[in-house]
């Protein structure tokens, strides 16, 4: 992975193992999981792919080919990385028309194979998932034995939920951008790059605030003001309770930093003036942020894989987990070793 995540605390410490990912597609595993049923019937034909090296969006446009129709009417719940062996749905806006025959498509498309389909009432969009199942093979490890013992402390106590660097673009260019932007030095008008470099803004001063909070050792305790989340219940730390602290060390609450926006953050007194000091560290992001109206979300501090196993296969540690949608693989990845630069001097791409 490239420097641009250095900027930021790990959890348990730099690794002290070195070692490879993505030596090989198959070495990066990932499995969509939308978390809800097709209707059976509908206007939309979907179709459940397994990819192998092969871009989400030039397989969509493939696929549009061959059911005759254009690119934007193929739609996706989330962007799969290249480099990897992927399964997701797409689907295929067909209103009044049979099922495609996509014999010819997968034999065109040999990175390409067609595992289900089925009929639908709504497209799909992005984000229409739950979460994602990963299977990654770490190799070359020089300290394979490191790699088990911080796994063993991550099932247990999670990772920092930090945004990936694909977040930031090659060398963190997003945030350089974002900064740019910010100071009035050029004008975006294309809708994907407003997006990107907004996006970029916004999660790296998530990360920000969570890298401070981990150097403070306050990535586990509340602080007076912190904003709880819950699935049923959120609030506000108006004081530091025993039972408070129970609740987010069950994992009924979560501690939480800013999305930012242009609205006022939620928390208070300490929790308040200690995200506003970091934060306001990059003031150009933050003006781009508040010029252009965002609002203000929250998102947990750590992240938790579930389902998670490993298993040692010689200088090689195989491990699978699930995760949320919108948390990333790398996150995990970043606190279990260090990755070797490959001989040309770049590293593996991550760009899910």
């Amino acid at each position: 992975m490239s420097d641009v995540m250095d900027n930021f605390n790990w959890l348990y410490g730099k690794p002290e193992c070195q070692g490879r990912i993505k030596v090989q597609p198959e070495h990066f595993v990932v499995n969509e999981n939308l978390g809800f049923d097709f209707a059976g019937t509908g206007e939309h034909f979907m179709v459940k792919i397994r990819k192998t090296g092969e871009n989400t969006k030039y397989v969509v446009n493939e696929l549009a080919k061959a059911c005759g129709v254009k690119s934007r009417d193929v739609s996706w719940a989330g962007l799969k990385d290249r480099h990897a062996v992927t399964e997701q749905w797409l689907s295929v806006h067909l209103p009044g028309k049979p099922d495609p025959d996509l014999t010819q498509f997968v034999a065109e498309h040999p990175g390409v194979e067609v595992l289900e389909t089925a009929r639908h009432d709504k497209k799909l969009r992005p984000g229409d998932l739950i979460g994602n199942w990963f299977q990654l093979r770490l190799t070359e490890l020089d300290k394979p034995q490191d790699v088990i013992d911080r796994l063993e402390q991550i099932k247990l106590q999670g990772v920092p939920n930090y945004f990936g660097e694909q977040r930031f673009g090659h060398h963190g260019n997003n945030v350089v951008k974002a900064r740019a932007w910010g100071n009035d030095e050029f004008r975006v008008r294309d809708k994907s790059k407003r997006s990107f470099y907004l996006s970029a803004a916004r999660s790296w001063l998530f990360n920000m605030v969570l890298s401070s909070r981990i150097e403070q050792g306050l990535v586990n305790t509340v602080m007076a003001g912190d904003w709880l989340l819950g699935e049923s219940e959120h609030c506000v730390a108006e004081s530091v309770t025993p039972e408070l602290e129970a609740k987010v060390t069950c994992g009924e609450l979560a501690i939480t930093a800013p999305m930012m926006g242009d609205n006022a953050l939620p928390t208070t007194a300490e929790a308040e003036a200690m995200e506003m000091a970091v934060v306001e560290q990059e003031p150009l992001l933050l003006k781009l942020i508040r010029d252009n109206r965002m609002r203000h979300e929250r998102r947990s501090l750590l992240l938790k894989p579930q389902q998670m196993e490993w298993l040692q296969d010689g200088d090689d540690v195989v491990v699978s987990f699930a995760l949320p949608a919108g948390c990333f693989a790398t996150a995990v990845v970043r606190e279990l070793m260090i990755e070797r630069e490959l001989e040309d001097g770049d590293h593996a791409n991550f760009d899910q």
